[in-house]
């Protein structure tokens, strides 16, 4: 019986994959990866030129990403099929063999793969390789420490009504805004109105070919690729200050 098994391949730079998901990924016979109709897929990426010459590839085509409401009844019923569907199909050839199922980031971190995961539980056996979060690779991007001290540290998703994005964001000390993208004009204006805007920053690509790092007051709200993370630093007792 083979095992599937999620390998967390970190920020972006395949130099920053661990030891154990490199070694995995390069033994790998068969890797299967998600990715847009269309697209080679950012996972895959990652990877390109370690993959084994005789490797079988799976990439599972999303049926749709933005084309209509995430939160609509047919959206929900397009990703639940598609995964109920990919989750019989590693199954399946889990009984055979080992199957690597690539995930940016970390898999337990909003990774798609958890989709999976709740699928496959008591059907296969599983194993998961943790992976650098994509939000730290960001925030070594702009160069300072995202929180000190006893700061609290908010994690929240462009998704969220802008009401509920400027609650949150008035009442912690550092925030990483993920899944911004199209929420960016959003996201921008909740932090106005929480008095943050001018200690944002915006990181395109983290880690990867064509990163950008900048002021997010500086730009238009419309100028965001997919691939952004929006970050603002928390300000709490340094090390070397007095106790």
């Amino acid at each position: 019986m083979g095992r599937i098994i999620c390998c967390g391949l970190g920020p972006g730079d395949p130099d920053l994959m661990s030891v154990r998901a490199d070694r995995t990924v390069r033994a790998a016979k068969h890797v299967a990866y998600f990715r847009k109709k269309g697209r080679p897929g950012q996972a895959r990426r990652i990877v390109e030129g370690m993959l084994a010459a005789d490797v079988t590839e799976y990439p599972m085509e999303y049926p749709v990403t933005t084309e209509i409401a995430f939160d609509s009844a047919e959206y929900v019923q397009l990703l639940a099929g598609f995964y109920d569907e990919w989750a019989e199909r590693l199954a399946r050839l889990s009984r055979a063999v080992d199957v690597v199922v690539l995930c940016e980031g970390d898999p337990y971190f909003y990774g798609s793969f958890m989709h999976l995961h709740t699928r496959l539980l008591g059907r296969s056996e599983i194993e998961v390789i943790a992976g650098i979060p994509g939000m730290v690779g960001c925030w070594n991007g702009v160069g300072q420490p995202i929180a000190l001290g006893d700061d609290v540290t908010t994690v929240l998703m462009g998704t969220l009504p802008e009401a509920e994005l400027e609650r949150r964001m008035r009442d912690s000390d550092a925030l990483v805004v993920m899944k911004t993208g199209r929420n960016l004009a959003k996201v921008r204006r909740a932090l106005a109105s929480a008095g943050r805007l001018d200690d944002a920053w915006l990181v395109e690509r983290g880690t990867m070919p064509g990163e950008r790092v900048v002021r997010l007051a500086e730009i238009d709200a419309a100028d965001c690729p997919y691939f952004a993370i929006v970050l603002v630093h928390g300000t709490g007792r340094h090390p070397d200050a007095a106790e």
